[in-house]
């Protein structure tokens, strides 16, 4: 007899503003128990010392995390010119530093070598894995290992403020696996003065935006369990950025089966992804084609 999960089925997505000294798991597991949840995750990971938007799926929802995860999402930073440390933020030790300074004008300039399709190195200090280890761990031990550079698009990367001359704040749109971390250590090395994250928040990813969001003290303030389930967007809300595609009755149960199913009515082109509704419930995603969609993820519901 197959065990039974604790907690309730509920499902939705939680958009929280995740404060700085926590880390994202434990900001998920609080939440996870505020809603006595079967089932909770989170749509891409925040260094501990970051803030900002954290958007975490339970239930169903967490079915829609990859297209969370896979969405362009924005930061706001501060690099802090003119040191290095080993972890690229605040939490290592300083490992270089330099007494040069660029101009407004420099930093500009060097900003787009970074823009595109670009190279990445992760940080020492990652979740990279390293001959099935974590990076962190072995960095830990005083370990200086060849990290391979991994594909990142930057959709845009600007300075917008410049507090002093030993500190830069940047904004970055980018997609799935980037290290803002190593930006800043990029930048230091192109700039000749060396660079590292000082502050960084995350403003939105995919759908979600943290000037929606709550903080898990904000939630767990709430006695009422009706209240905190009011604070949940549905399931499709983490498919927001794709079109909808309403199902005819035949159509949602062929989807439900792993067929194709016959479109009712839809906004999305011949070759398009796009999620699949029935009586306001999300079906599946899938690509649509000549009046059908073809599932590529089975929801249910």
């Amino acid at each position: 007899m197959a065990r039974r999960q604790k907690g309730r089925k509920v499902s939705g997505w939680l958009v929280v503003d995740k404060p700085a000294g926590v880390t994202s798991t434990t900001v998920v597991n609080r939440l996870r128990r505020a809603f006595d949840a079967q089932k909770a995750g989170h749509a891409g990971t925040l260094d501990p010392t970051a803030t900002g938007l954290l958007a975490v799926a339970f239930g169903d929802a967490t079915k829609t995390i990859p297209y969370v995860t896979d969405a362009l999402k924005a930061y706001r930073f501060t690099v802090r010119l003119g040191q290095a440390t080993n972890t690229d933020d605040t939490e290592g030790e300083v490992i270089a530093t330099s007494d040069l300074r660029p101009t407004d004008d420099q930093i500009d300039a060097a900003l787009g070598r970074f823009r595109g399709d670009i190279e990445q190195i992760p940080p020492q200090f990652s979740a990279v894995k390293i001959d099935g280890e974590r990076a962190y761990a072995r960095a830990r031990d005083g370990e200086v290992m060849e990290i391979a550079a991994r594909p990142l698009f930057v959709e845009r990367l600007e300075l917008v403020d410049r507090p002093d001359a030993d500190h830069a704040v940047l904004e970055m749109v980018c997609g799935k696996g980037g290290y803002v971390r190593s930006i800043a250590r990029d930048l230091g090395r192109a700039l000749g003065c060396h660079g590292h994250v000082v502050a960084l928040r995350r403003l939105w990813s995919g759908p979600f935006d943290v000037e929606n969001g709550v903080t898990p003290e904000a939630v767990e303030a709430l006695e009422d369990m009706a209240a905190r389930d009011a604070l949940l967007l549905p399931m499709q809300a983490g498919l927001a950025d794709l079109p909808e595609a309403r199902m005819t009755p035949e159509g949602a149960a062929h989807l439900r089966n792993g067929n194709p199913g016959a479109v009712a009515a839809t906004d999305a082109a011949f070759g398009d992804e796009a999620w699949a509704s029935y009586k306001g419930r999300a079906v599946a995603v899938g690509t649509y084609m000549a009046g059908a969609l073809h599932p590529n993820r089975v929801f249910g519901g």
